[in-house]
């Protein structure tokens, strides 16, 4: 199983962070590899939202659609996303937005994948990697466009 996780520092509140990840309508403008997104259902269960969405991610030829149930925790600043239906054997990823300070917070993107394919694997898999690389930068960036700058860049906790 291939897994990635960084905790990357942004110059960005916290709730700010939050709600940009938790506007999944809105990925196919900046999200890498992200072709097209539909939410199927929302569902309020308490103080959670559980969404279920499809996601076509694409690249050059190949074009893959998969389902996933999205939890949006906004009371503990999470966001659980589960595997539903498609190319995978196993997805499953998390972002947890933490307060450093007034209007600088830690974006933490924890993802774990296996696709069901060996041959889907190895064409894909690297890919995937490098596009999960870009994640946090590509949300970072839509949120200067979103919410403006605020000038120098924070120092970044040491990444795994």
């Amino acid at each position: 199983m291939n897994t990635f996780h960084i905790t990357h520092r942004v110059h960005h509140h916290a709730e700010d962070m939050y709600e940009l990840v938790a506007s999944v309508d809105d990925y196919p403008k900046f999200v890498p590899l992200c072709h097209d997104l539909r939410v199927r259902s929302r569902e309020q269960r308490g103080d959670l939202e559980i969404l279920i969405a499809d996601m076509s991610v694409a690249y050059k030829f190949i074009q893959e659609t998969f389902a996933s149930r999205v939890t949006l925790d906004p009371q503990s600043s999470q966001i659980l996303v589960e595997y539903l239906d498609g190319p995978f054997r196993h997805m499953e990823n998390r972002w947890q937005f933490k307060k450093v300070d007034e209007g600088v917070c830690d974006v933490d993107f924890f993802i774990a994948y296996e696709f069901r394919s060996r041959a889907l694997q190895l064409l894909m898999g690297t890919l995937f990697d490098k596009a999960f690389r870009k994640f946090v930068d590509a949300f970072e960036a839509r949120a200067d466009v979103v919410y403006g700058t605020t000038g120098e860049r924070p120092a970044s906790p040491a990444t795994a």
